[in-house]
């Protein structure tokens, strides 16, 4: 069977598949148009999903199964390939212990004023009156309670907070104090100090964080946001931060990226933007290929109703 691969790997990662597989012809490149006569024939592409389009999936006439090594599946040509019939899985879960700390992060930079603290130490200034806060004793909501979620409430824990998970069915999940349905938001939010948006971004959860989502936060709350830019209305959330009716915005994601110099939330004091990095880890590679690793043996044997993290194409994840 033959694999092609346009996702940049190590040479040590690239000859453990091979010896576990010598049964298949592996092809290994950095990109994907580096590939672009090999992937044509291939039956399975390992892929990070944004080099794929509907025109390449055209010519990929042999392709049976994708396993994308990263979780979102918002850019991939999903109509094309369930229409086609192509199994899709994902590495979904494996950001969850990154992502879960990145968040805790930047919540003890805001509650901790690290940032003013660092001003002060660029001038030299020793200013014992700036006034800190504690997580102990707050409350998270946690917008999307799946895998990373579910880290970040055990954390939550661990820190004294009280948990608000919300999600589609509602159901409990791990660290969580309470579980709403996404259509709870507007009475979950106003009781929130930090909230972190982590959905799958999908035509239901598109604009999800609107002008009447945000208007409803308390004006000391703090929101996170490290699913996909889109999932927020970014002038909505503009008209707050520059109103001052929030405290702070976090921002991993945007929806367009890399972000525009000219984008005005460089500019925001009440807004900390990092360059889409919450998820990236140096064992990063390691864990996906471990989902790969898994998910082939199962292949090999007929046996894809076990394999991890099938997406379901109609919905998106």
């Amino acid at each position: 069977m033959k694999i092609v691969l346009t996702a940049k790997m190590s040479k040590r990662h690239q000859e453990k598949l091979e010896k576990a597989y010598p049964q298949h012809d592996f092809y290994f490149y950095d990109r994907m148009k580096e590939a672009a006569t090999d992937v044509k024939d291939t039956h399975v592409l390992v892929t990070y999903g944004e080099d794929l389009t509907f025109d390449n999936v055209q010519d990929m006439q042999n392709l049976r199964w994708i396993q994308v090594l990263s979780a979102g599946m918002d850019t991939m040509p999903l109509s094309l390939l369930a229409e086609r019939g192509v199994l899709v899985t994902n590495a979904s879960g494996i950001h969850k212990i990154p992502m879960a700390e990145y968040t805790f992060g930047v919540m003890l930079q805001v509650a901790r004023k690290m940032n003013e603290l660092y001003e002060k130490q660029c001038n030299s200034e020793w200013d014992r009156s700036i006034r800190v806060e504690e997580l102990y004793g707050k409350t998270l909501g946690i917008i999307g309670v799946g895998a990373i979620g579910e880290e970040i409430a055990l954390r939550a824990q661990v820190f004294g907070m009280q948990v608000l998970g919300v999600n589609r069915s509602g159901k409990m999940k791990s660290g969580c104090d309470e579980m709403y349905l996404q259509t709870d938001l507007l009475s979950v939010l106003p009781r929130c100090d930090y909230v972190v948006v982590i959905v799958p971004l999908t035509e239901e959860t598109r604009n999800m964080i609107g002008y009447e989502e945000i208007k409803v936060m308390k004006e000391n709350a703090v929101l996170i946001n490290i699913a996909r830019g889109a999932i927020i209305n970014e002038e909505a959330l503009l008209e707050h931060l520059r109103s001052k009716k929030l405290k702070m915005a976090v921002l991993d994601v945007f929806s367009e990226e890399p972000l525009p110099a000219s984008s005005p939330f460089w500019q925001l004091e009440n807004c900390l933007v990092t360059p889409h990095i919450s998820g990236r880890s140096p064992l990063y590679m390691e864990r996906a290929l471990e989902i790969f690793h898994h998910n082939l043996a199962l292949y090999n044997n007929e046996e894809t109703k076990d394999m991890i993290n099938v997406i379901n194409l109609r919905q998106g994840y």
